[in-house]
């Protein structure tokens, strides 16, 4: 219902705005502020309406130290590498098949739109919005089904979300590992901050790497573009080695207590396969769809 809700709330307004002034619908940083209003605070108190018919848990709250927090954040990094790389293949796969390219919309978004509107709304406004409609609503109300279950609901909502296949992979592994972060720690300000994190090194930060490595490539680069590319390069590189060795020790996040409890009979049959869910499914898979043979 959420995620009809906002579709039907962008038609309505860009509808509106197309019949007051059509050159609107040609600026991009106008595009922005609407996508953004219409798909975070407009449907909002609908999401909320629902939520609040569900009954929820509290969680327990748990503490990060630094060295672990960082750990996180190169695992977000790693994530969405791979994450990017699987999305990548696939849709140039698509594209070769069907001959047609296929493009990411975020990209052609964050390269045509202003970089403070890419930092306000890309990597404030939509992180926080996001922890608390996928993690926060969504886990304090599933985690009866078990954290495993919850992480799994939580990916496969937060993927499908994106609306397109060249974001859904590494949505699909960062809010798993999200869900995760926010069941472990209990605190949504952790999955908040490495989502802004990750958002701004994909919007902003990456804009200044783009533009020093063009510098680079044409020998017009100066030393600021060289250490630019350089501090990036390794920050990345360090990030990913963490990350992977994070993962490969997947062992030691395994859940205790209260967090491992289980309250329904069949959690995954119950949570995935009923009419809500597989409604969702087939209308984001519709979107899909349709984002790819437009």
């Amino acid at each position: 219902m959420f995620g009809v809700a906002s579709l039907i709330i962008q038609i309505i307004v860009i509808n509106i705005l197309g019949f007051t002034n059509h050159n609107i619908l040609n600026n991009f940083n106008a595009i922005t502020i609407v996508s953004a209003i219409c798909n975070y605070i407009l449907p909002f108190p609908v999401l909320f309406y629902l939520m609040r018919k569900i009954e929820k848990q509290e969680m327990e709250k748990e503490s990060l130290s630094l060295k672990k927090f960082l750990l996180y954040l190169s695992i977000t990094f790693t994530l969405m590498w791979i994450g990017n790389m699987v999305g990548l293949a696939i849709t140039s796969a698509i594209g070769s098949l069907f001959h047609t390219e296929i493009t990411n919309p975020v990209q052609t978004l964050i390269g045509s739109t202003d970089i403070w509107l890419n930092m306000i709304l890309i990597s404030v406004l939509g992180p926080i919005f996001e922890e608390i409609f996928f993690r926060k609503f969504l886990i304090d109300r599933t985690i009866k089904y078990g954290a495993r279950v919850s992480i799994i609901l939580s990916a496969v909502i937060f993927g499908f979300f994106h609306g397109n296949l060249s974001q859904f992979f590494y949505a699909f592994l960062l809010g798993g590992f999200f869900a995760y972060v926010y069941i472990r720690t209990g605190k949504i300000i952790y999955t908040i901050i490495l989502h802004i994190i990750v958002n701004l090194m994909g919007s902003v930060v990456s804009l200044f790497v783009v533009q020093s490595v063009q510098a680079f490539t044409s020998n017009t680069y100066a030393t600021m573009d060289l250490a630019i590319i350089v501090i990036y390069v390794l920050m990345m590189l360090a990030a990913l080695f963490v990350g992977l060795l994070g993962l490969l020790s997947y062992k030691k996040g395994k859940f205790n207590g209260s967090k491992k409890q289980i309250v329904i009979k069949h959690p995954l049959k119950t949570s995935l396969l009923n009419p809500g869910m597989i409604l969702f499914i087939l209308f984001y898979v519709l979107i899909i769809l349709y984002s790819l043979l437009r």
